[in-house]
């Protein structure tokens, strides 16, 4: 166990980036810190499916890398990933598919059956999965997975591609929205969680948070303090050990 004297946890300028991921990058955030999936990936990096798919992963994924370079392949996928295919059916106004037109920065990882894509511009994140046969500057045509849940993988896909469409003119400004209490909450348990991780006790977390004097005039068994602390921490725990798939829906 690290010492709670390492304080590489406390600024919290490092975790600022958080507040603007979408639900399976905080997934990936909390997965990552898990110690067994850790042991996992030093042991059977990178191309085990069997301990990958234990995790909700087609492949095992570097935990050194955070969501901002990470690029985990999650199954069964998020319902915002977008799917790319020839079109048969091709139109006179077909646009090709270009690659290079996905605004922002992009990585490419294949699963050994696709190619699947992340770009990052703006504040957003969008996940595109390629069919093996696309090629650039094909017609393509956009899919919606077949389900009981037909209609929210509709208005998803459908919320991704206006991004896209907006995003392929060029911003004279971007602007984000402002964080809400979930996106904060989620920055707490991280944050909580890496100094439960490191050895530090409730209320070394705290005194990060509030600072020495105002947690020593205030903690005490039944205070606000201590029960903010505490959520954090019960919080970020749960999401390590299974939680965080639920953010995959998000």
């Amino acid at each position: 166990m690290v010492s709670s004297t390492a304080v590489w946890w406390h600024p919290i300028a490092a975790y600022l980036y958080m507040l603007h991921l979408d639900g399976p990058a905080l997934a990936w955030e909390y997965l990552r810190r898990h110690p067994d999936y850790q042991q996992d990936w030093r042991c059977h990096r990178p191309h085990a499916a069997g301990v990958a798919h234990h995790w909700g992963l087609r492949l095992l994924e570097d935990p050194a890398r955070d969501a901002r370079e990470a690029t985990p392949d999650w199954m069964p996928a998020p319902k915002r990933l977008v799917q790319i295919h020839p079109d048969a059916d091709v139109s006179s106004d077909a646009l090709p598919f270009r690659l290079w037109r996905f605004p922002g920065h992009k990585r490419l990882v294949h699963d050994g059956n696709r190619l699947f894509l992340k770009c990052q511009f703006a504040g957003h994140i969008l996940r595109a999965a390629l069919s093996p046969i696309l090629e650039d500057g094909m017609p393509h045509s956009f899919a919606v997975r077949a389900d009981h849940h037909l209609q929210e993988h509709w208005r998803a896909i459908g919320a991704e591609l206006t991004w896209l469409d907006a995003a392929h003119a060029v911003p004279t400004a971007v602007a984000r929205s402002r964080p809400g209490a979930t996106a904060l909450g989620h920055l707490r348990a991280l944050q909580a969680l890496d100094g439960t991780l490191a050895g530090a006790s409730q209320r070394e977390v705290a005194e990060v948070w509030f600072g020495r004097a105002v947690v020593a005039a205030q903690w005490h068994g039944d205070s606000d303090l201590r029960a903010q602390v505490r959520r954090a921490i019960r919080r970020g725990q749960a999401f390590m050990h299974g939680d965080y798939r639920r953010l995959l829906l998000g």
